[in-house]
């Protein structure tokens, strides 16, 4: 059966088809007239079961060791609150967000308490803690998505730093045959690979891995950036399969999400986030709570989401979403999956032994040194002091530049000596910007 198919039979209800269609009339009507108007609970909440992570992936704020929130997990009392406070009107729980999920003891818990009130849960890991797959079938959770950004252990490694591929695809493996084993169509088993520039040239390898291990579907998702240097480090070539477009001046290469965007944001509306500490936040790219509405601990969802801080960060969104960095590097109206794959799984052959993609020691050796020349030798580089020096003071020339605004990341992390490629707060800037600055660049040059 489709995953949609399950979704709605496990979901449906007259109220939250009610609460949807008044919540989704709201955010239209506040965009027609301008100003914030909330009607019921969003669809969707996430909550986050820990913000820690086994591993030390550079881009994730977790991993690369730069969010600022302190490393917790979630209380089951808490998590109880929240899903008895929101089921009866939303349909999914999103249970993840900055760290990875099954470190948290009661996580198979969380899952059960809220499909048995009716709503799909969907979470997303990196794959090294499937080791009982018979439980997970068993906890009712409705997708899982599988990190895997790498058709080969090299590969995989390189950016899944203190990742194990072998580890990872066995575990996926085992999940595979528990469902075959129970007869259960969930979870439905998503593989994601992210493109990135090391990887890019493996599309058509993990397409065919996902066919052998027998998931449901196949994400290709494009890579997030946070700093003009990260640009020449995980960009594909290919710039068809990135969310950027590239421009370029005097100053080098600048990054900005292609098309623009408006001043809307659907995720006010249909998405909030309670992380692990129990604190509200807008979404899932406040990822330091810069923006506080609440906490869960000593609040009421319903009061927290319609409070009145609430509708003022929707106004000033909607007057001018540039003002907010983070929202200029919101997936908000851009195209984050590259290509979407259902595999179509045959149920006669067997889970346990998938062919693997393999290389020959020569074709290994290669691949791990091109590797080790795009990303190891610039990501893995701690700056020198001079180094540090030089890139605080492109930082200071920055802020002094545009004006930015409270709680930004340059304020959080202006003099810290960062992992070279690695996102210090510059941020992508609004495209007619950088558009506009080429322009001025090319009148300058001599003709």
């Amino acid at each position: 059966m489709k995953e949609h198919w399950l979704f709605i039979r496990h979901t449906f209800s007259l109220r939250r088809v009610w609460n949807a269609a008044i919540n989704g009339l709201s955010y239209h009507l506040s965009n027609w007239i301008g100003k914030p108007v909330v009607w019921g609970l969003p669809p969707v909440v996430a909550v986050e079961p820990t913000n820690l992570c086994n591993l030390k992936c550079p881009l994730c704020p977790t991993g690369a060791g730069t969010l600022r929130r302190h490393g917790s997990f979630m209380d089951f009392e808490l998590y109880k609150k929240v899903i008895d406070e929101v089921y009866r009107d939303s349909f999914m729980i999103l249970l993840w967000n900055q760290g990875e999920s099954f470190m948290n003891k009661d996580f198979l818990r969380m899952a059960r308490y809220a499909a048995d009130r009716g709503l799909w849960t969907y979470s997303s890991t990196n794959g090294h803690f499937l080791d009982d797959p018979e439980a997970v079938v068993h906890s009712g959770l409705g997708t899982l998505l599988v990190s895997v950004d790498g058709a080969t252990k090299t590969t995989y490694e390189a950016y899944r730093r203190s990742g194990k591929f072998d580890q990872v695809i066995e575990g996926m493996r085992e999940l595979v045959a528990a469902k075959r084993r129970l007869k259960s169509a969930t979870p439905v088993i998503h593989l994601q690979f992210i493109i990135m520039r090391h990887n890019e040239h493996e599309i058509p390898h993990i397409t065919e891995l996902a066919r052998e291990i027998g998931v449901d579907r196949l994400t290709l998702k494009t890579v997030q950036i946070y700093d003009d240097a990260d640009i020449d480090v995980w960009l594909p070539e290919n710039m068809g399969q990135s969310r950027y477009e590239i421009t370029e001046d005097a100053e080098g290469k600048h990054f900005a999400l292609k098309g623009g965007y408006k001043n809307r944001c659907r995720k006010l509306w249909n998405m909030p986030v309670v992380n692990a500490g129990g604190e509200f936040a807008v979404c899932c790219f406040d990822k330091d709570v810069d923006f506080p509405m609440g906490n869960m601990k000593s609040e009421g969802f319903r009061a927290i989401w319609k409070s009145e801080r609430y509708q003022a960060f929707r106004q000033g969104l909607m007057q001018d979403r540039s003002a907010l960095e983070m929202c200029r590097n919101c997936g908000e109206g851009v195209k984050l999956n590259h290509d979407q794959r259902d595999i179509q799984v045959d149920l006669s052959r067997s889970a346990a032994t998938p062919q693997r993609v393999e290389l020959s020691p020569e074709e290994e050796a290669e691949l791990a040194r091109t590797i080790a020349e795009r990303v190891d030798s610039t990501v893995e580089r701690i700056d020198t002091p001079e180094e540090a020096r030089m890139r605080a003071e492109k930082l200071a020339r920055a802020k002094a530049s545009r004006p930015r605004t409270a709680g930004s990341r340059e304020s959080r992390r202006e003099g810290r000596t960062g992992v070279a490629g690695l996102s210090l707060g510059q941020g992508p800037r609004p495209i007619e910007e950088l558009r506009n600055r080429q322009t001025d660049s090319n009148k300058e040059q001599p003709r």
